[in-house]
């Protein structure tokens, strides 16, 4: 490295060279009262004590509240409009087909890792879910792998080889909280070994997709990540923790899961044919959501219908907003030839489908708990050191976390 640089530049921000190593966590799913049960349930000595001796935040992500707008809003310190990245999945106007937004051809702007990385600092990126690896990698020399394909890892292709073997754990599977346990374990043996100046760890949020706040299972996973960012720390990492998003029921008082079918009702409203629904949240790892979630977009055959069937959708119960394309871009700070003619979002308790034969439900076998919408804004920011020169009344992001980790961390030179 270079040692006579001393910041690099990313869209619109720079950013200081960490002093010590810096890790930053996005644990997917993780609404705030996840790790207010865990600390009060006593399983996770390690958070209690970042609480009391770092700094403690509480800050919105990225509306639609998925994983890829928001772990690429984070990596970019910037919102969807930046980077272009507003979903799992889209319609590209180019061809009219509806295609995954995993791949890096989609992204519009460069990462604060690859910044990083070609100022000369050691990175190493580990994603849980296979799906992120290009798009967080993009441009970035150094280490980057998911925990879904850890066995496929290269030299080559990924920065290192035999990654089971170093981390000790076979490959888990992509439906299980040891997929997430595996980026943690990863990520101790990687700063005990490689020591990157800058790691980023990425989890998936099969748990919180299952689990409420402080049960049973909700606290193992918690525990089991405790142990792990205590570990880092002793190995004298910053830690800076974040969320992609939060989660909520989507069910009624009895379980049921309360789900507004958005095509069913636009072909009353419009016509067959005249409109299309988009459900950004389509993945391929729907086992645990069913492709519903809280944010939708419409394209309509005739755009000029759009205030109208908006005012309409209004009245749906468990719709909380229909926004046009202008309005959600601006709201929301969305790439708006990216997004349909309408934006749906849902309430707090309400998930949004196309129609009832297109979902499989048999995968749910808890309760149905999802997200995407407004309602799942709320996400920590967690660090354990103090912050400095942070602005008050500042609007806090979780894409502002390597700001606060770089720029604001009070840590000295070990």
């Amino acid at each position: 490295m270079d040692r006579k640089i001393t910041r690099v530049h990313a869209n619109g921000r720079d950013y200081r060279l960490p002093a010590r190593p810096v890790v930053v966590v996005c644990v997917d799913g993780c609404e705030p009262d996840y790790i207010t049960q865990a600390i009060q349930a006593g399983v996770a000595p390690y958070l209690k004590r970042m609480l009391a001796g770092g700094t403690s935040l509480v800050g919105d992500c990225v509306v639609p509240s998925f994983t890829n707008p928001n772990n690429l809003s984070i990596v970019t310190g910037a919102p969807p409009s930046v980077h272009g990245i507003c979903g799992n999945y889209f319609l590209d106007p180019a061809t009219g087909k509806e295609v995954m937004m995993n791949d890096a051809a989609y992204l519009r702007a460069g990462t604060i890792l690859a910044a990083l990385s070609d100022a000369g600092l050691k990175v190493a990126v580990v994603t849980a879910k296979d799906k992120l690896r290009g798009l967080l990698g993009h441009g970035m020399s150094g280490i980057c792998f998911s925990a879904e394909k850890a066995d496929r890892a290269t030299l080559a292709d990924g920065g290192i080889a035999n990654v089971p073997a170093l981390v000790g754990k076979p490959v888990p599977s992509v439906y299980s909280a040891d997929l997430s346990e595996f980026v943690f374990a990863a990520g101790v043996k990687l700063m005990e070994t490689e020591r990157p100046d800058v790691m980023y760890l990425s989890t998936t949020d099969y748990v919180q997709h299952k689990c409420a706040p402080g049960t049973a299972g909700a606290n193992d996973f918690y525990a089991m990540m405790d142990g792990y960012l205590a570990q880092m720390d002793q190995l004298g990492a910053v830690i800076a923790l974040t969320a992609d998003h939060g989660m909520s029921p989507k069910t009624d008082a009895a379980g049921q899961p309360r789900i507004v079918f958005l095509q069913e009702v636009l072909d009353g409203l419009a016509g067959a044919g005249q409109a299309r629904v988009i459900l950004p949240i389509t993945d391929p790892y729907v086992v645990h959501h069913g492709a519903l979630g809280s944010f939708a977009t419409v394209y309509l055959a005739d755009a000029a219908q759009a205030p109208g069937i908006a005012a309409q959708l209004m009245t749906v119960d468990g719709i909380e907003t229909v926004l046009t394309r202008s309005d959600a871009a601006a709201r929301f700070e969305l790439p708006p030839d990216r997004i349909g003619d309408l934006v749906v979002v849902s309430d707090h308790l309400t998930a949004l489908g196309t129609r009832a034969a297109e979902h499989d439900l048999s995968g749910l076998t808890v309760p149905l708990r999802s997200h995407g919408g407004i309602s799942e804004q709320k996400v920590p920011l967690l660090f354990n050191c103090r912050l400095e020169g942070v602005a008050a009344g500042r609007r806090i992001r979780n894409f502002d976390i390597f700001d606060l980790a770089l720029n604001h961390a009070t840590v000295a030179t070990p």
